[in-house]
């Protein structure tokens, strides 16, 4: 029940981070003459910060070390960003795909191999030890 719980507030913190995103892309861009990487690689940026500061607080309840944790997805970011602005660029702006469609389909992709990464690489050994853990223990 507790990774269910787990997942559940993963979900719920990552669509907020997805409102974010979609909100910068959108205004970049409908706004600017970019071209969809540059678009696509701010908006991703803002929403890796505010699902970051809020699963750690709230869906890992961790108190490990901050900048330790910051390093390893940044990490993770250093893998996924490339891949996913280079794969983005060639679906939207060489295929002709929908500039939407591909950042829905990163965003899926970096849900689910994100929550994978942060709860057995980044917070496997400091789940459920911060102060909003001790205040309501998990059975």
């Amino acid at each position: 029940m507790t990774e269910l719980l787990r997942t559940l507030k993963f979900l719920l913190f990552s669509l907020s981070a997805g409102i974010i995103e979609l909100g910068a892309f959108s205004l970049l861009n409908e706004l600017t003459a970019w071209s969809y990487w540059p678009c696509y690689l701010i908006a991703l940026v803002l929403s890796v910060l505010w699902n970051f500061t809020l699963n750690r607080r709230y869906t890992f309840q961790s108190a490990g070390n901050v900048p330790k944790a910051m390093i390893q997805v940044l990490g993770f970011y250093c893998v996924f960003t490339p891949l996913s602005t280079w794969l983005g660029g060639y679906l939207a702006d060489t295929l002709g795909w929908n500039e939407y469609l591909v950042t829905l389909l990163n965003m899926a992709a970096n849900f689910i191999l994100e929550f994978l990464f942060d709860r057995f690489v980044v917070f496997r050994d400091s789940l459920d030890t911060n102060s909003v853990a001790q205040k309501h223990p998990r059975k």
